[in-house]
């Protein structure tokens, strides 16, 4: 198993699982291109990897043109695409009663459409080499529903099922499908949490002991297992929880 040589595109990559996914990818030896919304985030990742082996842009999943870019930046840098990861995802947690509903359109815009534009913009790529793999980061919590999470949770189901989907429609084009979902994770998603008490909340949880919460490395590890797969081999899912996660 080598994802050695192997060019993939990573969304969501200034931070959390994203970032520690490019890192660990390039160290395996992959040619990275990779893409978020903050360049200065983006640059501090780039800094301290071989210049050869990456590439990325400032990228909104939420706007297909600029997912676009990306892989046209990733197949005229490297020429193929071997492996999508849509990662970039957003949190926001309330009560439906409390009408966030900006904050609705946002997690439709960038977990569900932004899988969405990422699939569509790298297909007619994979379709013409004939091979490809599409990841997306899902959640436990497109497995199971819990309060103040529904409209959450109701993307990242959207999610699972757009990658079965999927899998299904291009088994006999070649292309790989894999959602990983974790459980809770010590990244910057809680930063998407508007009310200031729950997200103050919800990293004490994460750090109320050593088993509370993933850290980006454990789904990086998880992420570049499935890439680094056999061809014959399909990782359509990985759910990985804390090991003191009850949910």
């Amino acid at each position: 198993m080598s994802v050695e040589n192997k060019v993939v595109v990573v969304t969501g990559a200034s931070s959390g699982i994203g970032a520690a996914t490019v890192k660990l990818l390039v160290n395996q030896g992959a040619k990275v291109v990779f893409g978020a919304r903050r360049a200065d985030k983006l640059a501090m990742v780039a800094a301290d990897l071989p210049k050869d082996q990456i590439a990325y842009q400032v990228t909104d999943v939420a706007e297909l043109v600029s997912v676009q870019e990306l892989i046209h930046l990733a197949v005229s840098t490297f020429g193929k695409i071997d492996a999508l990861f849509n990662n970039a995802g957003v949190m926001p947690t309330a009560n439906l009663a409390e009408n966030h509903h900006d904050e609705w359109q946002r997690m439709l815009d960038i977990n569900v459409m932004g899988v969405l534009n990422g699939i569509s913009a790298v297909l007619p790529v994979m379709h013409q080499q004939g091979f490809g793999h599409i990841l997306a980061t899902d959640s436990v919590a497109g497995h199971l529903v819990y309060p103040g999470s529904a409209v959450y949770c109701g993307t990242k189901f959207a999610v699972r099922a757009i990658m079965e989907g999927l899998r299904q429609e291009e088994i006999q084009n070649r292309i790989r499908t894999t959602i990983v979902s974790p459980g809770a994770v010590d990244t910057e998603l809680y930063r998407s949490i508007s009310d200031s008490k729950t997200a103050k909340d919800l990293v004490t949880a994460w750090h109320a002991t050593s088993d509370s919460a993933l850290q980006p490395e454990d789904l990086a590890a998880a992420v570049v297992y499935a890439i680094g797969a056999p061809s014959r081999v399909a990782v359509n899912e990985v759910l990985i929880r804390p090991a003191g996660q009850a949910m």
